[in-house]
């Protein structure tokens, strides 16, 4: 079988092909999200995801079709007229464009294209009420870390964090007493099949909510954050969830919490340390981000001195390893290499090997 170093889809964990099968011996496609056994599942998957992301008390977390999804509804939800948003990539101005898209007076501060953010750096405009951050820019390998965005919610602790961890999450160390908010989808670093996105938020998320529903101000229907939060306290959601996902979710959750995630990120600096310094060496590759402290340790962006589209077909040829190519205008200049818990060690020194021979 191929061994996929795409940045999304990415590779399957290991167990998730069994947890498939375990979910389809239980008929848990068939069963209901109103039953019992559906809350059963639901409640397995927060208490794994709470063990996770050592969540205190006041977060809920909540299920959505995608964390594309995410970032409209917490736009809609929590954002009355100005939002405020760190730009370096394709996906960062996209959740940018959402809140213009709304109508929201949007804000941003902009980096060039491989370029991260220090909390020094980041002035945030008085009335913004929502500051939205990147734990990890997926087009351009660049990473904020976790001790910036504490930061500045510390230095502005009147206004709203929300963090995307869409390719990186469990890999940020998170304080979930400090940042509000936070959405990831499950087809990246949790080695699943796509079509499930997790949202976290904070009892102030909901507050905010509340209080613009209650002035008239609209924040969406079934997916409203009202509408999800007081389906949650029975665990249970707004309309037919992805049940499946959910459950196998749980269970690669439950994997993670018992290799232990401290243990996962040690790896993962491990693994991506190997791809740069690789890189250092190499006469065919150089890597992207000049910043080492920006340096992502999920996505790995390297330049080709060859078209990159060649490199990625003789890769293949040779090992059967699938990587990913650049983002948009970079796509023949350079690859991208998704260093996610479903990828080992021996896999990442192989693929090293591989790229090294060419």
């Amino acid at each position: 079988m191929s061994t996929f170093f795409t940045p999304g889809p990415a590779a399957l964990f290991p167990t998730v092909e069994a947890h498939y099968a375990a979910a389809f011996r239980q008929n848990i496609g068939s069963i209901s999200h109103r039953s019992a056994a559906f809350r059963k599942i639901y409640q397995h998957a927060d208490e794994q995801l709470r063990q996770l992301f050592a969540l205190p008390k006041e977060t809920a977390v909540l299920f959505t079709g995608s964390a594309t999804e995410i970032w409209e509804r917490a736009i809609m939800n929590s954002v009355e007229h100005e939002s405020f948003h760190l730009v370096n990539g394709s996906f960062s101005k996209k959740f940018f464009d959402f809140s213009q898209e709304l109508h929201k007076y949007a804000h941003a501060m902009h980096k060039p294209f491989g370029e991260g953010f220090d909390a020094a750096e980041v002035t945030v405009p008085e009335y913004a009420e929502l500051i939205c951050c990147t734990a990890n820019e997926t087009s351009s390998g660049v990473q904020m870390r976790a001790a910036e965005i504490h930061k500045i919610k510390k230095a502005n602790k009147d206004k709203l964090v929300m963090v995307d961890m869409v390719s990186s999450a469990p890999y940020p160390n998170l304080d979930f007493n400090l940042v509000d908010s936070a959405m990831f989808s499950v087809q990246k670093a949790f080695g699943m099949p796509a079509g499930l996105g997790v949202w976290i938020a904070n009892e102030k998320m909901l507050a905010k909510a509340e209080r613009m529903k209650l002035h008239g101000d609209t924040v969406g229907t079934y997916h409203s954050l009202p509408s999800l939060w007081e389906n949650y306290k029975n665990f249970e959601t707004p309309e037919t969830p992805n049940v499946m996902g959910i459950y196998v979710l749980g269970k690669v959750a439950e994997d993670f919490n018992r290799i232990g995630v401290d243990v996962m990120r040690k790896e993962t600096d491990r693994k991506a340390k190997a791809l740069y310094d690789f890189a250092k060496k190499s006469d065919q590759f150089d890597i992207f981000v000049t910043n080492e402290s920006h340096r992502s340790a999920t996505v790995v962006v390297l330049n080709c001195k060859q078209m990159a589209g060649d490199v990625i077909k003789q890769v293949q040829a040779k090992s059967d390893f699938i990587l990913g190519a650049g983002y948009g205008k970079m796509k023949e200049t350079q690859i991208r290499i998704a260093n996610f818990p479903a990828v080992n060690l021996d896999q990442v020194e192989a693929l090293i090997a591989t790229l090294g021979s060419l």
